[in-house]
């Protein structure tokens, strides 16, 4: 099972050498392409070989590539995720909008259900709210349970005035922790032979990632999660590599899945697979979440 998280945060050239990642900067440093998940290129300095983009492309790792305030900026996805990507999209293209609906309903109630089991580790009484709005939830969610609930939700853990358009860092770390998983959906969506853009409810004409968009909402919480108790109940006054290094981290964080430990990383990948799985059997209660073991706030339980 691959595991490590590479970050490139300094000068340096990445090569391929007998089935290794060489980065040679400072020192030389060598890591085995069967050990890597995700690489992260953090600075404009860091230059690649095409032979290692080829390999790590083969073998379905994670390349994120940030820009010069070190925030994801893009990332690299295959052409042709597994052996059948063919048969794969024409699934995905034959997927029905009620199988889709009753997906994206699930989705919805589950990620409310993580938010409201967060505000109740905090001792909010917000919490009680979150858990009335699930109750409405309907098909699709069309009468907006989930936006509803997210303005409750985040001034709850952020303040009254707390805006998430506003330019600030705890918006810079929640913005950060969310294209980390939506990128980790992203790569398990590829590598499962699926389209990006083709999502359940996102069908945004810009937004190359919608699928990625649809199923990434449960995992907002562990993000939101680790921003407030890294920088909001601290208070810290920067958002760099080392704050992060921290959010990155996450996909380490070890989580529930289906009764069982597992990392947060490898979790997303098996319910990733869930999901494809609920949605060409037409079954929802096929799809697994990934759940906390217990949320770590301060000041919560």
């Amino acid at each position: 099972m691959t595991w490590r998280i590479v970050v490139i945060a300094r000068r340096a050239k990445l090569e391929l050498k007998l089935n290794y990642m060489v980065v040679r900067g400072e020192t030389v440093k060598k890591i085995h392409i069967g050990e890597i998940s995700t690489v992260i290129i953090e600075s404009t300095e860091v230059s690649l070989t095409a032979a290692l983009l080829a390999e790590l492309i083969k073998q379905k790792i994670k390349v994120v590539f940030c820009d010069e305030k070190r925030n994801p900026s893009a990332e690299l996805l295959a052409y042709y995720g597994c052996h059948d990507s063919s048969s794969k999209i024409r699934q995905q293209i034959g997927w029905n909008e009620n199988i889709k609906g009753m997906v994206w309903t699930d989705v919805v109630t589950k990620k409310i259900t993580q938010q409201q089991n967060l505000l109740v580790a905090l001792g909010k009484q917000e919490a009680n709210l979150l858990h009335s709005y699930i109750e409405q939830i309907e098909y699709r969610d069309v009468t907006n349970r989930e936006g509803h609930a997210a303005k409750v939700y985040f001034n709850a853990l952020f303040g009254k005035d707390f805006v998430r358009s506003s330019d600030n860092l705890i918006n810079a770390a929640l913005n950060y922790g969310y294209a980390i998983m939506l990128g980790a959906c992203n790569r398990e969506i590829t590598a499962n032979g699926y389209l990006t853009q083709l999502g359940l409810f996102h069908d945004n004409t810009f937004n190359s990632f919608n699928l990625g968009s649809d199923i990434m909402e449960p995992l907002r919480p562990f993000v939101d999660e680790c921003v407030y108790r890294e920088y909001f109940a601290e208070r810290l006054e920067k958002f760099e590599h080392e704050e992060k290094m921290t959010i990155l981290n996450l996909l380490n964080k070890e989580v529930f899945f289906d009764g069982k430990k597992n990392f947060l990383n490898y979790g997303i990948k098996l319910y990733c697979k869930s999901i494809f799985t609920a949605l060409n059997d037409r079954d929802t209660a096929l799809i697994h979440y990934c759940l906390p073991l217990k949320w770590s706030c301060k000041n919560g339980i």
